[in-house]
């Protein structure tokens, strides 16, 4: 798939989206700077579209649908893009504290080879107003594609200043894992276990969103490729834009 042909493609989703969103169910289309995961790229440095689709079902799942342009990124073997589809629940359980699991498969489109991975995720976050903390965890068990496990931990804050459309956010998360396969394992940790952090804000306006984010990473010394990808871990600003039905 060629970037021309990402674009489309994600243009086509935005035109289906809104009457996918009358039929009950939650959808979105991003645009950003480039696809920043964990403090790493996952499009190259490049400017990266996206589209999704949610649904909650009657006996209490949450089912996610994102796909989002890669832009042929050496770290997923010059795959065009992935598709992320999610399974998961969150439970109010009182208080302003809420509890979530999730289950999610990472499928890559014109990767090189079979790159594809899953993993799940548990986390509990506290609200109190504009001001939520959370803290959560996500393992992707031993797998031939990420060339081992991979375990990540990180918190995060958000805060809505109130009689404004801004709201500010900050993470940070730290990864570690086994490694079976040192090329492999570089996908997602490129120098080994490595600590990111994140410091944004979103301007929100309706079902417009504009947000500015910094990501930076601790990684120095990165094996060597293909799948380590070094000019993309350091920190970095992006810019991004999404429209939500």
């Amino acid at each position: 798939m060629k970037p021309a042909a990402i674009v489309v493609a994600a243009a086509s989703c935005a035109a289906a989206l809104p009457a996918l969103a009358q039929s009950g169910l939650g959808a979105s289309v991003e645009v950003a700077t480039d696809e920043r995961r964990r403090g790493i790229s996952w499009s190259d440095g490049q400017f990266s579209p996206a589209a999704s689709v949610s649904v909650g079902v009657p006996f209490g799942l949450d089912l996610d649908a994102r796909v989002t342009g890669t832009r042929g990124d050496p770290r997923h073997g010059g795959a065009d893009a992935v598709a992320d589809l999610t399974g998961g629940f969150s439970r109010e359980i009182g208080g302003g504290l809420r509890l979530n699991g999730l289950a999610t498969g990472h499928f890559f489109a014109g990767a090189a080879e079979r790159l594809d991975y899953a993993e799940v995720g548990v986390g509990a976050s506290f609200a109190l107003g504009p001001a939520e903390v959370g803290v959560d965890a996500r393992y992707a068990p031993d797998q031939r594609a990420i060339g081992g496990d991979n375990l990540w931990v990180g918190a995060r804050a958000r805060l809505g200043v109130p009689m404004t459309p801004f709201t500010f956010n900050a993470s940070v998360g730290r990864s570690t894992g086994s490694v079976d396969d040192e090329r492999r394992a570089a996908r997602l940790r490129p120098g080994g276990d490595y600590t990111d952090w994140s410091l944004g804000v979103d301007h929100i306006l309706g079902p417009l969103s504009l947000g500015l984010v910094y990501t930076g990473t601790d990684i120095s010394d990165v094996v060597d490729p293909p799948f380590a990808n070094a000019r993309h871990t350091g920190d970095k600003v992006t810019a991004r834009v999404a429209i939500s039905f």
